[in-house]
């Protein structure tokens, strides 16, 4: 699938690498942490896959697009976990689908810190090419343009804010 839109923000994290479990925080983020993340928040659970596989389930709004993602587990590390949707998406131009990878990494800065990457790819499905070319729209430039810019403002506020939530779960010492 085509990427139409990356983006990628870092915060520090002041707790040692050992002490965090980015895929356990993942799949035990209750929906009120998730919604103190950003103002785009709605709700955040989780599931397991038809296949077995761990689910995270996050309703969210961004730049007036409602968004249903299913999230699967494709790495599960405690210091790198990626995720792939196909997430609902509804606008005023309807409701179509877009891929999304959610990806996120914890790089050791010292003993006491780490440097933490929450990064986000949006991908063309058929179903959203279809409904664009519905409407008429050849040129993706000003959609990728529009579509980047909204996801780098939402990384933008939300990334520290992750950060501080795993900052005091690895201090709290809930992923010994």
């Amino acid at each position: 699938m085509e990427i139409i839109s990356e983006s990628s923000a870092t915060a520090v994290i002041n707790a040692s690498i050992e002490s965090i479990d980015l895929t356990e925080w993942v799949f035990t983020l209750k929906s009120h942490e998730y919604q103190a993340c950003s103002t785009g928040h709605i709700a955040a659970g989780s599931s397991i896959s038809a296949d077995g596989k761990r689910m995270s389930i996050n309703v969210e709004q961004v730049a007036g697009n409602l968004l249903v993602q299913n999230y699967i587990e494709e790495i599960g590390k405690r210091d790198h976990c990626r995720l792939n949707s196909i997430s609902d998406s509804f606008s005023d131009s309807g409701r179509t689908k877009l891929g999304v990878i959610w990806e996120l990494k914890v790089e050791k800065l010292t003993p006491n810190s780490c440097q933490f990457t929450n990064l986000v790819k949006v991908l063309m499905t058929d179903e959203f090419s279809s409904m664009l070319r519905s409407a008429g729209i050849t040129d993706l430039s000003p959609i990728k343009a529009g579509m980047s810019e909204n996801v780098s403002l939402h990384n933008q506020e939300e990334t520290p804010l992750f950060a501080k939530d795993i900052e005091r779960k690895a201090h709290s010492g809930v992923w010994k």
